[in-house]
């Protein structure tokens, strides 16, 4: 296993997958069955020794299965040129009636497990509860199919991070985590930032995602849904991304502090947790500070942002109080105008964020040059997985890249359970 600091604590194999759906009672009994009993690595498995795309699909197209009639309806598979939606699943009806309205396609499956047994199925999107993302990457997998799957990657262990590790490792196949930050337009412009050496020497950053509200979700037609008393560092990629998908640096300690109510919710739910808002100040690898705020309550707007900070330039994301992006320099500066002329740069400047989905950045194919969820990031998502299939590569954001994005969370609440405990967090490495 390519990681340190922590080890695997249980060896047994995964339970039976039981499938997708908000509130079904079959998911709920899986998802603590799961929890309970398939926190550990892969028992017997003999690991290839090098990350690989397993099946080279240039000069065909990719045909996927959706997995998932609630975000999974928000992407473009069938506007992918290179792309053919072969069939979708839910355990709901209307939901897979949905789908194939959307994706206009004529095969569905009643679950997970039949669609994976698909022979023409490719790969499979899998847009289903949090809790079960490992295990129906695992049943995907084995079944071998490429994986493309919402966040969280690992759900509330670092065993269920080693599992999905040595998943990817065991069959060789493409894994993608479908995290909307690493494609919103100000975490583009950022990585195109630091790209060109603008803000020098960038020792700090700030990402908060805040959903006041988000308890509406707890419940579906009175019974609770995988989202009833979540941990909000649990679900921290939509703030982890924003520094780690520009710079790549990693988060290697944390502190972590919570804050809760006398709600029943936090009194009573599947995941033990207390807080509805949790913030932490994480150390990189390169020595550098990163604040993360999750925060599910309170008397705030909801925003996905972030603001880098740097020794020459910071860039501050648009902020929900009203405040546009902007950057400032330090000094005197120069830089160039579009005409490539010399020119004093400005201290403060409102930046115009360009819509970089209407540029086609990235390569994305015209059909997918249009808005899209999350701050337009969904096309590049689409497109990004696709790409990597087409061309075998391996994605923007692979197996390393999603656990680094994933872990520090996990281990961010650990901390803030301890009442702010400082704990180092496991590395998982890099595809190289």
């Amino acid at each position: 296993m390519n990681r340190s600091n922590v080890q695997s604590k249980n060896n047994r194999s995964p339970s039976k997958v039981a499938g997708q759906g908000d509130g079904h009672k079959s998911v709920e009994y899986s998802r603590r069955d799961f929890l309970k009993k398939s926190g550990g690595a892969l028992a017997g498995t003999a690991l290839v020794s090098q990350y690989a795309i397993a099946v080279n699909t240039a000069g065909k197209k990719v045909r996927i299965g959706v997995v998932g009639g609630g975000f999974g309806c928000a992407f473009q598979w069938h506007e992918h040129p290179d792309c053919i939606v072969e069939a979708v699943s839910d355990l709901r009806a209307d939901r897979r009636k949905t789908l194939m309205r959307v994706y206009k396609c004529q095969k569905a499956y009643n679950s997970l497990e039949e669609l994976v047994l698909d022979k023409n199925i490719d790969a499979v999107a899998i847009f289903t509860d949090g809790p079960l993302h490992v295990q129906h990457t695992i049943e995907a997998m084995k079944n071998g199919k490429h994986v493309i799957s919402a966040v969280p990657a690992a759900w509330g262990t670092v065993e269920q991070a080693d599992l999905l590790l040595d998943t990817v490792k065991k069959y060789g196949l493409t894994y993608m985590m479908a995290e909307t930050g690493h494609y919103q337009q100000s975490t583009i412009s950022a990585r195109k930032f630091y790209e060109q050496g603008k803000f020098g020497a960038l020792y700090y950053c700030e990402a908060e995602y805040q959903h006041p509200g988000l308890e509406v979700l707890y419940f579906q037609a009175g019974k609770r849904t995988w989202r009833h008393g979540v941990a909000p560092m649990h679900y921290p990629t939509h703030c982890t991304s924003q520094l780690i998908g520009v710079t790549g640096e990693r988060l290697t300690e944390v502190v972590c502090h919570g804050w809760g109510d006398d709600d029943p919710i936090l009194k009573d739910n599947v995941y033990g947790n207390p807080f509805w808002n949790e913030s932490a100040m994480f150390r990189t690898n390169r020595g550098n500070a990163f604040r993360v705020n999750i925060w599910w309550k309170g008397a705030h707007r909801g925003c996905e942002r972030a603001q880098w900070i740097g020794d020459k330039m910071s860039f501050y994301a648009a902020h929900p109080n009203g405040i546009g992006p902007v950057i400032i320099r330090s000094g005197r500066q120069t830089e160039k105008d579009d005409a490539g002329f010399v020119r004093e740069a400005p201290n403060f400047e409102r930046y115009k964020q360009p819509e970089w989905w209407r540029t086609g950045h990235g390569g994305l194919p015209e059909p997918l040059r249009h808005n899209s969820g999350h701050e337009g990031s969904h096309t590049f998502l689409t497109h990004e997985f696709v790409d990597a299939l087409v061309h075998s590569r391996k994605p923007a954001i692979d197996v390393y890249e999603s656990l680094a994005y994933t872990v520090p969370g996990i281990i961010a609440h650990e901390s803030a359970l301890r009442k702010g405990e400082l704990m180092e967090i496991p590395q998982y490495g890099q595809n190289i």
